[in-house]
């Protein structure tokens, strides 16, 4: 009897050893990188101090901290960080979609095309400004804005929203790429109020001839919710999933400006945007939701304030980026591997590792 129980326990130990080797992780069907630019803890919090109900980012069970110097400078510029958090290298400043040398990267944006899956950009500025451009085109300068736009050419991006169509149709070699993306299947739209979301075919949608306005100049409310709502929906259409990049562009402006309210009220809608995002991950229950940010602008300091009147007094170190780590926050399958401090690089290597994908 004994000899028997004591077999039966074995098979038992076994089966289960056998078990726990064969259970992997769920992968990601789909990934939303959301990067507000130039948002660190401090821009963040003083989101939360002012916003007078609780913002999405609290919502985030895992967080972590990204290190974002670039290959040439302690202090990173949106290209270099950009290109990191795109590809998983450290490059120089000013570069885009590039190594230090000049040798073209590739980024998670074309792994996801070469798997299939749907890609989308949309953002506040321009689509070819710095962030958004590190994920579709390669540079060594981040001001070649005709020659970053050509780039999308090259690429089978199923959908961008965001300002920038005069490098696309008033450029200086006289080059229509309207035309082009047209003859590529694009439905060309201006204003992101006329995106029809059941409409086939791909997307260039033009939200301004250069960057968009800022909240305070009047610039939509609606605009980047709605916008990273419609994209959402538009690429879920891909039954292999999709990937998308969502910039909050201006945080970053509002930084170089010393200008806190122009900081707050586009972190705060920037927040808004995260909430489309994470509304449908919930749902969805097969979405990687990650927000972050490719540096800190303005080494805003938070002095004052008081939480019961949603005020706060701040101060700003420079007109520039600061060197300090940002804040990662995630949701979904995967989410897990975001908590602690990591290289900037390590984003890209983590949504890899998310989709399953292998360099």
């Amino acid at each position: 009897m004994t000899r028997l129980v004591y077999l039966l326990t074995v098979l038992v130990l076994l089966g289960s050893c056998k078990q726990e080797k064969t259970t992997e992780p769920k992968k990601a069907k789909n990934i939303i990188l959301m990067i507000g630019d130039g948002m660190g803890v401090n821009q963040v919090y003083a989101a939360m101090s002012v916003a007078t109900k609780p913002l999405s980012f609290e919502q985030f069970k895992y967080t972590g901290f990204h290190k974002t110097y670039s290959a040439n400078a302690y202090i990173t510029d949106s290209g270099a960080g950009g290109t990191a958090l795109a590809t998983g290298v450290k490059t120089n400043n000013r570069h885009i979609g590039v190594d230090p040398i000049g040798k073209p990267l590739k980024s998670i944006l074309k792994y996801a095309e070469e798997h299939n899956l749907a890609t989308g950009l949309v953002a506040t500025s321009s689509i070819v400004h710095a962030t958004p451009a590190s994920f579709i085109a390669n540079d060594t300068s981040r001001y070649n804005y005709e020659a970053l736009a050509y780039d999308f050419l090259a690429t089978d991006i199923d959908l961008f929203i965001a300002g920038g169509r005069k490098y696309f149709d008033n450029r200086s070699d006289s080059l229509n790429l309207i035309d082009s993306l047209k003859n590529r299947g694009y439905n060309i739209v201006d204003g992101f109020q006329n995106v029809d979301t059941t409409a086939a075919g791909k997307f260039a949608v033009f939200t301004a001839e250069g960057h968009n306005p800022s909240i305070l100049e009047g610039r939509d409310k609606n605009m980047l919710p709605q916008s990273t709502e419609n994209a959402i929906n538009i690429l879920n259409k891909d039954k292999d999933g999709f990937f998308l990049m969502v910039e909050g562009s201006q945080i970053d402006w509002g930084g170089h400006d010393n200008d806190i309210d122009y900081v707050v009220s586009e972190t705060i809608d920037f927040d808004h945007a995260v909430k489309r995002a994470l509304e449908f991950a919930k749902k969805d229950g097969e979405t990687l939701l990650i927000v972050t940010a490719d540096h800190e602008t303005g080494g805003l300091a938070l002095v004052g304030g008081e939480m019961e009147t949603h005020t706060i007094e701040a101060k700003f170190t420079t007109d520039h980026h600061s060197s300090v780590m940002v804040p990662v926050f995630a949701y979904g399958p995967g989410a897990e591997n975001f908590g602690g401090i990591y290289e900037n690089t390590e984003v890209f290597d983590k949504m890899m590792k998310a989709f399953g994908f292998t360099k």
